[in-house]
C-alpha cells in the first residue's frame, strides 16, 4: 500500500504514468481499481486542501484498516503543495488562438470556369492546445458572405454578453 501511494503521488506531480514494479505485486485486475481509488482520494483531498489527519479519520469510517489510512496520509502529506500546484496547472485549460493569416483570392478569369465567382477569403488559423501548449494550424476558405455573418455573428455575441453581464 505505501509503495502503491508513493508511486501514485510522484507520478501524479511529475505528469507521468505508474511505476510498473506495482504489477508484481499485485493481480492485473486489481492494479487499475487500486490506481483510479488512489488517484481519485489524493486529486480529491489536494483539490479541496484536505489535512492528513481530517483524510485518516475519513477513510478509516469508510472502513480502510488504520495502517493503510496512515500509509496514505503519509504519502499525501509529503506531496500535497505539489499535487495542489499541478491540479491548478491543469484546471481551466481552453484552447486558445496563439495567431492568424489571412489573404483575398480574386479570380479575374479562368479558362475552366464559365463564370467568374466572388473573392474568397483563405484563413490559417494557429490554435493552441490548452493542456499541450502544441500549436496546430488550422485552414480553410470563406466567401464574402460567410465572412459577413461571420464578423456580425462576432459582434452580436460581444454586445450580448456587454448588454447581459455586468463586468468589473
Amino acid at each position: 500500500m505505501k509503495f502503491a501511494c508513493q508511486n501514485r503521488t510522484k507520478c501524479h506531480c511529475v505528469g507521468r504514468s505508474i511505476n510498473f514494479m506495482i504489477t508484481s505485486l499485485t493481480e492485473a485486475g486489481d492494479i487499475k481499481a487500486t490506481i483510479a481509488v488512489l488517484e481519485f482520494i489524493i486529486s480529491s483531498a489536494a483539490k479541496y486542501s484536505v489535512d492528513g489527519q481530517s483524510l485518516s479519520s475519513e477513510l478509516q469510517q469508510l472502513g480502510l484498516p488504520k495502517e493503510h489510512a496512515v500509509t496514505l496520509c503519509k504519502c499525501y502529506e509529503d506531496k500535497q503543495g505539489e499535487l495542489q500546484e499541478k491540479l491548478k496547472a491543469q484546471s481551466m485549460r481552453l484552447s486558445r488562438l496563439a495567431g492568424m493569416a489571412w489573404r483575398v483570392d480574386y479570380i479575374l478569369s479562368s479558362s475552366v470556369l464559365l463564370e467568374v465567382n466572388e473573392p474568397s477569403v483563405q484563413l490559417k488559423l494557429n490554435v493552441q492546445d490548452g493542456m499541450t501548449s502544441e500549436v496546430r494550424p488550422v485552414s480553410f476558405t470563406m466567401t464574402n458572405g460567410q465572412l459577413h455573418v461571420m464578423l456580425m455573428g462576432k459582434t452580436g455575441i460581444h454586445t450580448s454578453l456587454k448588454n447581459n453581464f455586468i463586468w468589473n
